[in-house]
């Protein structure tokens, strides 16, 4: 990560002077850790609840919104100074919403916590995260190790966008090959190694702890795309330097916003906001506070609906595979890093809330989510994820279009892959049922829809 001595505002690593309401400046904007941290920091839901609670200007139990894009100062100059960096968010100084806004701040407060780091910046979107993280830790000329199963959209980044217009290249690697990733890794050169923690969309669990350990004792910064697997895991505190969120997703629950998150060291965070080099002050990707303070009133009933996915998506796994379904679950005792991901979640929130089908042709797969949809109104036919109805699509010719076909085939990636984000509405029965009459519909299934007992 390249030092600056730039104008900052925010997130630094000395002590302010005690406020009024008696509250050091820091914690205005950090997930404070002690060096004795007690157990139940280790449940993400129990460290959501130690975050400060924020109220209403007129003592209302929710915060209030502060819609204002620019902000007002008693005296010139205090104005000066802010831009000085003298004063900033931590004394409640600000002075326009794209550099730092109290609702927006909040969310990231409680996002920090959520993964367990210092701070957080939330953004517009999950691709603006990952972005302007991989832009503020790479120049021109850098290399990035990246995982070569990813979301299209991070993929198409790395493969075409920032090649050609940063001069960053990035070597892709089976994440799961660790000599493979320790061989990728050019000390000196190699400033990321990036992957996600469950991957989109086959479900390939990464070995955080040993993959950072790898990373870091090259000099390499680990980015870890957390979004398939908030509350189940918590990468920052299995080695991850940075954590990142498409909070469109199961944090937001309600398929309605779009909003990322980069979650990591203080000064990171610091750095990418500076007026001079920042990557998220210069590109300036800004959350709007209506959609942050509508995000901070959900993340507190996270982890009651990630455990209601999970729970759901383990039983029809369960039930799919002994009708001799191809599924795909990191549930599952078959599945390759079953025993990882036990080793790495945190307790009781389960295995993930997607599972994939395969279905081995794009035609079956198409059939399969027509009827679940059209005929018993399992779910949607509609990518994205986290929402409290079931979404299928076909990966390969949806989020996974981006790569070509002998990159879909090396991230193991079939043409009938069928990815279910599983929801929670109605009874577990009542949509367990929708599903059998789906299949049963499917007129003169291929004897190798199924696999052999």
């Amino acid at each position: 990560m390249a030092e600056t001595e730039g104008r900052g505002f925010v997130f630094s690593g000395k002590k302010r002077a005690t406020g009024a309401d008696g509250l050091d400046g820091d914690d205005l904007f950090m997930a404070k850790k002690s060096m004795s941290a007690p157990a139940w920091e280790n449940d993400p839901a129990a460290a959501l609840a130690s975050v400060r609670h924020e109220f209403g200007e007129h003592g209302g139990v929710n915060m209030s919104i502060e819609a204002s894009a620019t902000f007002t100062v008693m005296e010139p100059e205090t104005m000066r100074r802010m831009f000085a960096g003298e004063l900033g968010p931590d004394r409640d100084f600000f002075i326009y919403s794209r550099h730092f806004n109290p609702t927006v701040l909040n969310l990231g407060r409680q996002m920090a916590a959520l993964e367990g780091t210092e701070a957080a910046y939330c953004t517009a979107s999950g691709m603006s995260a990952i972005s302007s993280v991989l832009l503020q830790l790479c120049s021109s000329g850098g290399h990035v190790v990246a995982s070569r199963t990813l979301y299209g959209g991070t993929h198409a980044l790395l493969t075409h966008f920032l090649p050609r217009a940063c001069n960053i290249t990035t070597t892709f690697v089976d994440i799961c090959d660790h000599e493979a990733v320790k061989n990728a890794i050019v000390e000196g050169r190699t400033k990321v190694l990036y992957f996600e923690s469950m991957s989109n969309p086959t479900l390939t669990v990464a070995n955080v702890p040993e993959l950072s350990r790898i990373a870091h004792d090259k000099g390499t910064m680990v980015v870890v795309d957390n979004t398939f697997a908030p509350m189940v895991l918590s990468p920052a505190r299995l080695g991850a330097d940075v954590v990142v969120h498409s909070i469109s997703k199961f944090i937001s629950g309600g398929a309605d916003v779009i909003a990322g998150a980069v979650c990591g060291p203080a000064s990171l965070v610091n750095s990418m906001m500076d007026l001079h080099q920042g990557a998220l002050m210069l590109l300036g990707p800004t959350m709007n506070a209506k959609v942050a303070f509508e995000l901070s009133e959900r993340i507190p009933h996270l982890g009651l609906r990630m455990k209601e996915h999970c729970r759901r998506a383990m039983d029809y796994a369960t039930r799919m595979k002994k009708m001799g379904l191809r599924v795909i679950y990191p549930g599952l005792e078959d599945h390759p890093q079953h025993e990882l991901l036990k080793s790495m979640a945190n307790k009781e929130y389960g295995f993930g809330g997607l599972l994939c089908v395969d279905m081995e042709t794009e035609e079956r797969a198409n059939r399969l989510m027509h009827h679940l949809q059209n005929y018993t109104q399992f779910g949607f036919m509609a990518v994205s994820l986290g929402y409290y109805e079931t979404l299928m699509s076909c990966s390969g010719s949806s989020t996974s279009s981006e790569m070509n076909a002998e990159e879909k085939a090396l991230a193991g990636i079939s043409p009938g892959l069928v990815r279910m984000s599983i929801g929670y509405i109605g009874t577990l029965e009542q949509k367990w049922n929708q599903l059998e009459k789906a299949l049963s519909r499917m007129q003169n299934p291929i004897p190798t829809l199924f696999t052999k007992n």
